[in-house]
């Protein structure tokens, strides 16, 4: 059976804690930043974790990250 090849679109977009949590950048941080207040700005810009409901279906995606 041939290895199980790694979805590079999300590779780019996704990563591994060293706990095996997967996260993932934000959105609402490209335009229209004028009326968003410097701390929601500051905190959109870390990366999040994803939510348990959808691990498993990265787990299929990324199998060896």
């Amino acid at each position: 059976m041939p290895k199980m090849k790694t979805n590079r679109g999300a590779a780019k977009r996704f990563g591994r804690t060293a706990s095996g949590k997967y996260t993932h950048k934000q959105s609402h941080l490209r335009h229209i930043l004028t009326k968003k207040d410097t701390k929601r700005k500051r905190n959109l810009g870390k990366r999040d974790i994803v939510e348990p409901q959808d691990s498993g279906h990265l787990r299929r995606l990324l199998p060896y990250l």
